[in-house]
């Protein structure tokens, strides 16, 4: 789609919009993970894949698994404003019934493909999309988003093994390294560094990008995009946990925690240009 990258931008911030509103109204949701997504969502939804909301099971559909399938808010936020369903709907997040679980569905929610759950499987999963597509003679490209968090599984490293010794095309992992989790800073925990030589050494050819700013993100996954056909690729988007209001950057305190009434008021004006 002919998008500018000043438009990219705006759509991006709408969405954060959406995202703060629909886990206020729902009392719950991962909002920082869901904020450092967003300038990677935006572009892959409105510029690089190719998908089409009005077929949202189109064969040769490009593929998207959100393996960190709690950071949801943020993929239901952009599905909406790319029109695979009303908005409108993002008020019924989390409720009994609604499309919109806490983890995507695959079965209840138009334009998702993959149901995320437990962390980890996201790549295994997408390595299997890959392969079953060219076996059909499909070329389309699967994307798969992981937390850095989430990278700590074992099984992220067995796909990641898998995917380099047999040269997997069409297969794009982006990495949302904003380096907070559950508790705190991923230096405190299990450290992934250094992660680019780490996949280097796996046989992905790895992209760094600035994953909040829009131009360069969107460069990254064009580029990974096309890459992609020779073998599998790893963007590492470096990007900041609760990105775009000030009190939440950076802050594990904002992984699983939605905003109040007034802390909603001062992120949306934050957003809009101003600061309380």
């Amino acid at each position: 789609m002919g998008f500018t990258v000043e438009a990219l931008e705006m759509q991006a911030k709408q969405c954060r919009k959406n995202v703060l509103r629909m886990t206020n109204l729902a009392g719950g949701g991962h909002v920082g993970g869901s904020l450092s997504e967003m300038e990677i969502l935006t572009a892959l939804y409105f510029s690089v894949m190719d998908i089409d909301p009005a077929d949202p099971q189109k064969p040769d559909r490009d593929r998207f698994l959100l393996s960190k399938g709690h950071s949801s808010p943020g993929l239901y936020a952009v599905l909406a404003a790319r029109g695979y369903f009303d908005t409108s709907l993002l008020d019924t997040f989390d409720e009994t019934g609604s499309p919109l679980q806490s983890h995507p569905d695959m079965h209840k929610c138009p334009g998702v493909d993959f149901s995320a759950g437990s962390l980890g499987q996201g790549l295994s999963i997408g390595i299997g999309m890959a392969i079953g597509g060219a076996a059909r003679g499909f070329k389309f490209k699967t994307f798969v988003l992981i937390g850095d968090g989430e990278s700590q599984e074992g099984q992220v490293w067995e796909a990641l093994m898998y995917a380099g010794a047999k040269k997997v095309k069409n297969l794009i992992a982006v990495f949302d390294y904003n380096r907070v989790q559950l508790s705190s800073a991923m230096a405190e925990n299990v450290d992934i560094d250094p992660l680019a030589g780490k996949l280097w050494a796996f046989n992905f050819h790895v992209i760094e990008a600035p994953g909040n700013e829009m131009k360069e993100i969107l460069s990254a996954l064009q580029d990974a995009r096309t890459i992609s056909e020779t073998g599998p690729i790893a963007v590492i988007a470096h990007t900041t946990k609760g990105a775009g209001v000030s009190f939440m950057e950076g802050k594990f305190e904002w992984h699983g925690k939605a905003p109040d009434n007034e802390q909603l008021a001062q992120a949306l004006i934050e957003l809009d240009g101003g600061r309380l």
